[in-house]
């Protein structure tokens, strides 16, 4: 895959949850519904809930055709990126299109959750395999300071939304709550958030924290008894761990530093992430680095966990 080639693709690589995964990205860098304290991706910068045709979608099906002629078919194609996926007004055209073009692929959306109050959202999005949906907060004071949402939302139309479409969709249908100390892990928020999980019955719940720097500096991770507490708490759930699995293998030099590339676009990695996500040797992985920062392409910024990489 090359760099001018490929604008809305990234990777493949290998997930912790979903196997060999393609990403697909539909949304601008920062255009959101939400500006969370713990994004990993920065601050948003269009807050909207807008949906529209943020990129071409004849471009992003022309560029999977590409992939697909050229490469083996992925475990997963997966709809993420630096906002929220279904903000773009063609996403279930678009998935449509991928699932007609390689009927064998799992298709997953990481969303936020915030638009399935509405029917289009739904429709859309039951075009998947798999969403994987984030809910962090069940209280309105805690979601405004926690997810700092566009003014027309609320964490109980959200929660509505989110049953309902489990009642419409035939795939599988995660939940993902990310906790952050002092906003959301008191008793209280927890239980609400654990009622609200309940009413939804997802297949699958996840407790995650924060792992790369997140938007506001004062964000810290969970510890472990933190989120082993939350977690029993929702009833049932599992801690996020780390993957390991399918790797991609016999990839030049060119390659890793675009997977690389692709990756710190999209969020901060440290070389321990990014030898552990693209199951690559640490010396390649370095010396990509390296070549990366001798170009001018990627910089550093050390925090508590280590030095994190990211676009120059």
């Amino acid at each position: 895959m090359t760099e001018e080639s490929y604008s809305y693709l990234f990777g493949p690589v290998p997930s912790r949850r979903l196997g060999l995964s393609l990403g697909v990205d539909l949304v601008p860098s920062k255009t959101c519904s939400l500006d969370c304290v713990y994004c990993e991706s920065g601050a948003t910068t269009k807050l909207t809930v807008k949906r529209s045709s943020l990129v071409p979608k004849d471009a992003v099906m022309a560029e999977i055709d590409r992939y697909f002629d050229a490469h083996e078919p992925p475990d997963a194609v997966t709809f993420s990126g630096a906002g929220e996926p279904t903000l773009h007004a063609d996403i279930g055209e678009i998935a449509a299109y991928i699932k007609a073009r390689c009927p064998g692929v799992r298709l997953v959306l990481l969303t936020n959750g915030t638009l399935f109050d509405r029917e289009d959202v739904r429709r859309d999005a039951s075009r998947m395999d798999l969403v994987i949906a984030d809910y962090d907060a069940a209280d309105k004071s805690v979601f405004k300071a926690l997810n700092r949402p566009h003014p027309s939302l609320d964490p109980e139309k959200m929660a509505e939304g989110l049953v309902a479409f489990r009642d419409e969709f035939d795939g599988e249908l995660w939940l993902e709550v990310f906790i952050v100390p002092g906003v959301n892990d008191d008793k209280a928020e927890v239980a609400r958030i654990a009622e609200v999980v309940k009413r939804i019955g997802p297949d699958r719940v996840q407790v995650n924290t924060l792992d790369r720097p997140g938007t506001e500096p004062w964000v810290t991770p969970a510890d472990e008894e933190t989120l082993q507490s939350v977690t029993a708490a929702l009833g049932f759930g599992e801690v996020i761990g780390a993957y390991r699995g399918r790797v991609a293998s016999g990839e030049s030099e060119m390659d890793v530093s675009l997977q690389i590339l692709g990756m710190v676009k999209r969020r901060p990695c440290t070389i321990e992430d990014l030898e552990e996500s693209l199951g690559m040797a640490r010396v390649l992985v370095e010396d990509s680095l390296t070549a990366l920062m001798a170009a001018g392409r990627i910089q550093e910024e050390s925090q508590a966990r280590g030095v994190f990489y990211k676009p120059l």
